[in-house]
């Protein structure tokens, strides 16, 4: 019991430890470059060498650090929000645009551009109509008060492919030479708008939503059992299904609304997580969330420090993740459970 004991805490104590050092190594590098000890001096409050202390104190606290906040707390999110999907739906494909979640609170991002809204109101027209699609999704998926995982998800496809029509007929109507390109770029995710005001209003429902599904991660199991064991089993399976789905749905519409749309996160971490430490959600959860911080903070140096120009953040996750997805489809054999 010890042992054990002691073998877990380490775990706990890896999954902390790994992507704080990973951000103290990200946060120094760029065209500005900060050595750890610096950036450990720099947040600790201590002196850097005469005639860097400006000019460090500014990168730091006004540049990157909000930027860095945001590549954990979004990939933690989005990693988590795709194993509880894949966890309640019993499905390795689930992503945390599942339900529409994503499409919808795209579309609430570029309806608010088109009217030349500022960032802060593009934020919160994106977190309306993220869970407006989770909820027009709930609701379609219930019959005589009742829902299943096969209409809900069912349900979740119909909404994305309706609010991805509605963002391309957005961008078919907008001004090709002002509100076109700044939809375009948006939609293919970037961190370089994140400020401490957009973190402010977006990061409390990432973090509400990771500690919900953190807190239940030991029923998702549970919940992936046949609808008649898991209530013989006493569960309330509609009330347990709803926290699951809201959690998530907070994660990703509020994701999506301070960095437009980032793929391969909530699908291609939680297996590896699973690959790592076995399919329970018990761990795959805390797991998913540390590597998802870590990949998000690896990604997004790279989109800003590789070229002159900055990356889009969805095109190096696609192009990284693919080819890693498929190195891990052929190790594991297509296996999943």
């Amino acid at each position: 019991m010890t042992r054990t004991r002691t073998i877990n805490g380490a775990i706990a104590a890896a999954l902390i430890i790994f992507p704080i050092v990973t951000a103290l190594i990200c946060i120094g590098i760029g065209r500005y470059s900060v050595s750890v000890p610096e950036t450990v001096r720099m947040l600790l409050g201590g002196p850097l060498p005469y005639g860097q202390q400006d000019m460090a104190y500014s990168v730091i606290y006004n540049v990157r650090l909000p930027r860095i906040i945001l590549a954990v707390i979004v990939g933690a999110g989005l990693a988590c929000s795709g194993a509880a999907f894949q966890g309640l739906f019993t499905n390795p494909l689930a992503t945390p645009d599942t339900l529409g979640v994503a499409s919808g609170a795209s579309f609430g991002a570029v309806l608010a551009m088109m009217f030349d809204a500022n960032l802060i109101v593009v934020q919160i027209s994106a977190l309306i109509f993220g869970l407006a699609a989770c909820f027009i999704t709930y609701n379609i998926s219930r019959i005589r008060g009742q829902s299943s995982i096969v209409m809900i998800v069912l349900g979740g496809m119909v909404v994305s492919a309706m609010f991805q029509a509605f963002v391309s007929l957005a961008k078919y109507v907008a001004d090709p030479l002002d509100k076109l390109p700044s939809i375009t770029y948006w939609l293919m995710g970037s961190m370089a708008s994140s400020t401490y005001r957009t973190l402010a209003l977006g990061a409390p429902f990432i973090v509400a939503g990771i500690a919900l599904i953190f807190a239940l991660r030991w029923r998702l199991n549970i919940l992936s059992l046949n609808e008649d064991e898991v209530r013989s089993m006493g569960m309330n399976i509609r009330t347990m299904r709803f926290m699951v789905i809201l959690g998530a749905s907070l994660i990703t519409s509020s994701c999506v609304s301070m960095c437009g749309q980032v793929g391969w996160v909530g699908l291609l971490v939680p297996h590896v997580a699973r690959m790592l430490m076995g399919s329970s959600n018990k761990t795959v959860v805390p797991i998913s969330i540390s590597l998802g911080a870590v990949f998000m903070l690896v990604m997004d140096t790279f989109a800003r420090s590789a070229t002159a120009a900055e990356i889009p953040i969805s095109i190096l996750t696609a192009i990284i993740g693919a080819p890693f997805f498929i190195i891990l489809l052929r190790k594991t054999g297509g296996a999943w459970s």
